[in-house]
């Protein structure tokens, strides 16, 4: 005989964005009922009708007015039975990479607030989205060594040290700069643009940009991209 289940399916969003060489998760604030208002991933139930994919999207943009194109997944979460006090909730996270400048934050929905936090200063969330949080850092930190998605969180076009200090923040290791410029240009898919940083005092810096077609075809041919640190 097969017991009735009453399990319900969330799906939560990390969203990671990175600006002024300080890594920040997008976090929305909730109130439900008579309880307080408290700080959490932006998320919710899945539909019966749609995929996990199309519910954190559209939980995203409904909560936050944010719109991801790419979410990869990241962990399932329901071991612990009492993770939501109000029902028995399986929650599949995703995890994307942003540019903050580019997105207009807007809460909406049961979303009171929505804000960009430094990923140092992300208060006590709901239910074990500091643990969800922290899942999704650790992959962040780990994936950024293997695969180039750094530049996801940067600009078209960025100045070097730019993507030098990206490195040195979310890893919190202090690298080699030669080195490491030395390293990434000799894979051959960052090209040195003809545009110039648009600073007004000191020398003018040349502004790079990442060729995804070009990495693309490196790929196809056994290319594997990999930054080692001591």
């Amino acid at each position: 005989m097969t017991e009735n289940q009453n399990i319900r399916v969330a799906v939560d969003a990390i969203v990671f964005g990175y600006q002024n060489s300080q890594l920040y998760v997008l976090l929305i604030q909730q109130k439900f009922g008579t309880q307080e208002s408290y700080w959490a991933l932006p998320g919710g139930l899945v539909k019966n009708d749609e995929s996990l994919k199309d519910a954190v999207k559209r939980e995203l943009k409904e909560e936050t007015n944010v719109e991801v194109n790419y979410f990869e997944q990241l962990f399932t979460f329901g071991d612990d039975t009492n993770r939501d006090p109000r029902n028995r909730v399986i929650s599949v996270a995703y995890y994307a990479l942003v540019d903050p400048s580019k997105l207009k934050v807007q809460a909406d929905t049961d979303a009171e607030h929505a804000q960009w936090f430094i990923i140092d200063e992300v208060p006590a969330l709901a239910f074990d989205h500091n643990q969800i949080l922290k899942k999704g850092l650790e992959r962040l930190k780990a994936k950024l060594t293997y695969e180039p998605i750094g530049f996801d969180l940067l600009s078209k076009e960025f100045l070097f040290s730019e993507l030098e200090n990206l490195y040195c923040t979310i890893l919190e290791k202090e690298i080699e700069r030669r080195n490491f410029r030395k390293k990434i240009l000799s894979f051959g898919i960052v090209e040195e643009t003809e545009n110039y940083s648009p600073v007004k005092t000191g020398r003018p810096a040349k502004l790079f940009r990442f060729n995804h077609k070009k990495y693309n075809d490196l790929r196809k041919e056994g290319f594997h991209f990999e930054i080692k640190f001591a």
